[in-house]
């Protein structure tokens, strides 16, 4: 609160009279003696608001240490523990079954022949008409009932260990700082880039893309109702989710338009859009999915640290969360209508969850992307909205996003063929990659519709008009 007298012919900042004033050395603002008094109670105010908000770090800085167990990670593992205990107990229950009908149909059987037997000794015996021939019959008749019983014990039990899956704890690396890191303009070609096609080194309009822990990509290829895996550096992707033609069956998919892998089940959940469900495709068993959310126009997906899933609904313009056992999505963004105002959205394309659980949405009708925090009534313009354009104050039908911990938010800005990122509480974004000129050349995109990054912070692009997936990696030092 310290402050000198100024004596040139200043006005106080306050009540705009000229007087002896004081210049405050904090604001650099001048004050006459009564409103400088006021000036420095509102600074002693602020210093004790500042106090306040120590002192509810501090509670929950003592809550971590005092309460380990309420860590979201460690209620995590709790959830894998228990899901692979249910998993374990169902399987076990599955082989009992087995075994139950096993053994049942093969008593029944002897059961049966041993009762004919029983027939034939019962006559022998009333008719007092038998011999060492005929007990001879008898005794080689029981013998094989007893070697068949006995060969319903000739059953293998092989433990499979894929049952129990490997749970690791992975520390996150310290962040690096989203404003300073830049991409090489050139990108390298990892997926597609052999024209539209449905063999397996081509795509059909691929429409978005995730990753897996060892950087393999997987992307949802709309037009031939698949979803393929690409593994680094291979010359040809793999099914590993429908591609049995466009159906509504458990082994098709109709125009698939998003994917994410839910690590704690070894599943794929996919956005079966034109079949207006969500399917769960279990990695282990690749033949077929399980419909797990029915009567959703699904367009986009994404699943928060507690295995909850958010669905985008393109003909509600909603997104809902889904948690395990929900008969009902719980409305968390949009759902009034398809709209331009802070409590609608107009076909919501991506959506991103963060630890706070704040939802970001590509709202693709508006040109603009949106946050919604946790029980908030309308949304928040975090990026866009300022109207279809090119300017870097603009977007022209937001596709794909990710949001880092900064909560910079980078954007596949399809129309202008290029990626984005806005800073947080940025009036503006700033160029990635690409431009607003579409093309097939390596510093070219066309069309991109869906964005990811690796470990290593380096940039995938599903780009769909060129049928291919683009990396672009992280400049080095001499990177301009």
């Amino acid at each position: 609160m310290a402050s000198s007298l100024n004596h040139a012919q200043t006005k106080c900042f306050t009540c705009t009279k000229g007087k002896a004033m004081y210049k405050c050395e904090g604001c650099g603002q001048s004050f006459c003696f009564p409103h400088l008094a006021d000036h420095n109670r509102q600074i002693a105010q602020a210093l004790d608001d500042i106090e306040d908000y120590r002192n509810i770090f501090k509670q929950t800085l003592t809550q971590y240490q005092q309460q380990p167990d309420e860590h979201l990670f460690i209620k995590r593992i709790n959830h894998w523990e228990q899901n692979s205990i249910q998993l374990i107990q169902q399987t076990a229950q599955q082989a009992r079954d087995t075994i139950y009908e096993y053994i049942n149909k093969r008593v029944a059987k002897i059961d049966m022949k041993l009762n004919t037997l029983t027939n034939e000794m019962r006559e022998y015996r009333n008719e007092n008409d038998f011999n060492e021939i005929h007990l001879k019959y008898l005794k080689f008749e029981l013998n094989c009932l007893q070697e068949e019983l006995d060969r319903s014990n000739d059953i293998e039990i092989k433990e499979d260990s894929i049952l129990i899956r490997k749970l690791d704890v992975i520390k996150a690396k310290e962040p690096k700082c989203s404003i300073d890191i830049k991409w090489n303009s050139n990108a390298i070609t990892i997926a597609g880039g052999h024209g539209e096609g449905d063999q397996l080194n081509q795509f059909n309009m691929p429409h978005s893309i995730t990753l897996d822990d060892d950087q393999n990509i997987y992307v949802a290829d709309l037009w031939n109702n698949r979803i393929v895996q690409w593994k680094t550096d291979a010359t040809e992707g793999e099914i590993v989710a429908g591609g049995n033609g466009k159906g509504s069956k458990n082994n098709q998919l109709n125009h698939p338009s998003d994917v994410i892998i839910d690590r704690t089940n070894s599943a794929f959940i996919i956005a079966d859009r034109d079949n207006k469900r969500v399917v769960r495709w279990c990695r282990q068993n690749p033949n077929e999915g399980e419909t797990i959310i029915s009567n959703v126009h699904c367009i986009c997906l994404t699943m928060n640290e507690n295995g909850d899933l958010y669905v985008g609904d393109n003909s509600k313009h909603e997104v809902r969360r889904w948690r395990m056992g929900d008969n009902d999505g719980l409305l968390v963004a949009g759902g009034n209508g398809q709209g331009g105002r802070l409590h609608e959205l107009n076909e919501p394309r991506c959506i991103v969850v963060d630890e706070n659980e704040s939802i970001y949405v590509s709202d693709t009708g508006n040109h603009r992307v949106m946050k919604w925090i946790r029980g908030a009534k309308e949304g928040i313009v975090v990026a866009g909205g300022n109207g279809k354009g090119d300017s870097l104050k603009q977007l022209s039908y937001p596709y794909g996003i990710c949001v880092d911990q900064h909560e910079t938010v980078y954007i596949a800005d399809y129309m202008n063929h290029r990626i984005v990122r806005w800073l947080k509480d940025s009036t503006e974004g700033e160029l990635v990659v690409g431009d607003c000129v579409e093309g097939d050349n390596d510093n070219q995109l066309n069309g991109p519709s869906g964005i990811a990054f690796d470990n290593e912070n380096n940039l995938y692009v599903v780009n769909q008009e060129n049928n291919r997936v683009q990396k672009f990696t992280v400049c080095d030092k001499k990177c301009s």
